[in-house]
């Protein structure tokens, strides 16, 4: 979907912590896309994994609504990491008691813009 702001995708219900996905999503943030799927192929994390998903959902999106982008000319404006509801797990423990285990959940929203040539400037999309 296009509009004003890029073309977007997002990853709901997600079963990993924000808090271990939110460094991999600091990493690519305002990269080119090319430079961001090798980062995110090359890193060992589940989050990386989720994250290029998601990428190459909004550099699809983008793709497929413009016929005149290429790949090259895409980057990573924004790439968000919300939390979700938590699934709660009774955890039992010694002696009769038991512990709530919280499987955390997260929504990740990534938008992809194409590069503006501003000449001066050498940061991708200012």
């Amino acid at each position: 979907m296009e509009n004003k702001s890029g073309y977007k995708a997002v990853s709901k219900y997600l079963i990993a912590s924000p808090f271990k996905i939110r460094p991999v999503a600091d990493l690519i943030r305002r990269k080119p896309y090319p430079e961001a799927i090798s980062l995110l192929e090359n890193m060992p994390h589940k989050g990386a994994r989720l994250m290029r998903k998601t990428v190459k959902s909004a550099a699809s999106n983008a793709l497929s609504g413009n016929k005149q982008l290429d790949e090259d000319m895409l980057y990573v404006r924004e790439v968000l990491v919300d939390e979700g509801p938590r699934m709660k797990r009774v955890w039992f423990r010694a002696r009769g008691r038991a512990d709530m285990l919280l499987k955390r959940m997260c929504h990740i929203t990534v938008v992809i813009d194409e590069v503006r040539n501003s000449g001066a400037s050498g940061k991708a999309g200012v």
